[in-house]
């Protein structure tokens, strides 16, 4: 059984208000959920996870967002290859979640589904 649960694509938006229907519409998502973390403002939709606010760019750099079902299978592989975890473990607004720069250079984001 993978560890990795979801993958959720990561979409930088000017504002939530006018394109979080579309995503709705496109994921198939009846709701989405709103959310605020370290600045930006953030709607859960399905498979996207959109960003908007001044303070998006600063998380731009994070090729996608990982849903797994335990981070330490992660941390181990990331240190066996040579990556690098750049914040965490630590709590956040869907669980536990870490951000990993992996040994090609790709940054991204993981949260462990709460047990």
């Amino acid at each position: 059984m993978s560890n990795i649960v979801k993958v959720i694509a990561r979409v930088t938006v000017p504002e939530l208000a006018t394109t979080v229907p579309f995503y709705q519409e496109l994921g198939g998502a009846e709701e989405a959920s709103t959310f605020q973390y370290a600045g930006v403002h953030l709607a859960s939709v399905n498979p996207f996870l959109l960003l908007s606010g001044d303070k998006a760019a600063d998380f731009s750099d994070r090729r996608a967002t990982l849903v797994v079902r335990d981070l330490n299978p992660v941390t181990t592989a990331l240190h066996r290859a040579g990556g690098r975890i750049l914040d965490g473990p630590a709590p956040g607004p869907s669980g536990k979640r870490l951000i990993a720069r992996h040994p090609d250079g790709s940054v991204f984001e993981y949260i462990e589904l709460p047990s």
